[in-house]
């Protein structure tokens, strides 16, 4: 059987060849520089410091090999990952919480509790009275700190509330005929429904914990509670002297092969890889979620 085809204008046929060929031009330019990054990161280092271009300077993975034979890269990348999975997860149980909660008319002062934290999204207390808060509750040089203050998160709640009210009312309204209590229906019926939104909370807070590093940097200068972003930064930020931090650190004799520039292509690739292999599995739940969750405010 023969499929009807839409005969297209020369015009038509022309906008279409270019708007492929700008798009395309627009994906290259958005992709080479991570492409960059890791042709550099699997270079021999001393071909590499003389130019890298479309392929490798010579495959070699001694950065890498190197970079995880030390303890700091390793203990760094873990607390990076603990404070991305744990801070996530606590998130998202306080969000949802508070968001059901001030949903439901039962609640006393629930629109004081929710223009209360909305009022945070607008209005930031500065560098100085969030230090001394934070120290007043303890988490000064504490790991806590990564993971306790972002349990509500205003933006979140805005999109998890809003998300919930558009949820049909008569699915509660039976389960509450049936006997079901607020905390049966969150779990068996708002919680099922409210996957695509809880994943779009997920992804956002999972690449804020990931990419945090202004909290340690003020207030966590114990090494042991170092985050990989940190390091990274450290890294960076010192390139003239960042052999010496390497060095000094006890790697071995080999590592005197590494540069500056190599360590930093290496370290940025292990900080990048795990949100891009994350991502593509919440892709379609975080469309879904940010559409139907801010529709209303």
């Amino acid at each position: 059987m023969k499929q009807n085809r839409v005969l297209l204008t020369p015009k038509q046929r022309a906008w279409d060849v270019l708007n492929i060929a700008i798009l395309t031009l627009i994906v290259l330019i958005t992709f080479f520089p991570f492409y960059y990054i890791f042709i550099y990161s699997i270079s021999d280092p001393t071909k590499a410091i003389h130019g890298v271009y479309l392929w490798p300077a010579g495959f070699s993975l001694d950065n890498y090999r190197e970079l995880f034979k030390e303890n700091m890269i390793i203990q760094a990348f873990f607390i990076s990952v603990s404070r991305t999975v744990l801070g996530t997860l606590i998130t998202l149980i306080g969000c949802t919480i508070f968001s059901y909660g001030i949903s439901k008319p039962i609640v006393p002062f629930r629109k004081t509790m929710y223009v209360t934290v909305l009022i945070t999204m607008y209005i930031t207390p500065g560098l100085i009275p969030w230090y001394i808060t934070m120290k007043a509750l303890g988490f000064y040089n504490n790991y806590l700190l990564y993971i306790l203050p972002g349990v509500i998160s205003a933006f979140f709640v805005v999109l998890i509330k809003t998300y919930m009210e558009e949820l049909p009312k008569a699915l509660e309204e039976s389960a509450m005929v049936d006997g079901a209590s607020y905390y049966q229906i969150l779990y068996k019926i708002i919680l099922p429904l409210s996957v695509p939104v809880l994943a779009t909370v997920a992804i956002f807070n999972a690449v804020n914990q990931w990419n945090s590093w202004v909290d340690n940097l003020y207030m966590v200068p114990n090494p042991k509670l170092e985050t990989l972003q940190l390091l990274l930064y450290g890294f960076v930020n010192q390139q003239n002297s960042a052999m010496n931090m390497v060095t000094n650190a006890g790697m071995s004799q080999h590592a005197v092969t590494l540069t500056p520039t190599s360590v930093q292509m290496s370290i940025t690739m292990v900080a990048t890889i795990p949100i891009i292999l994350v991502y593509p599995f919440l892709q379609r739940f975080f469309l879904k979620g940010l559409m139907l969750g801010a529709v209303k405010g």
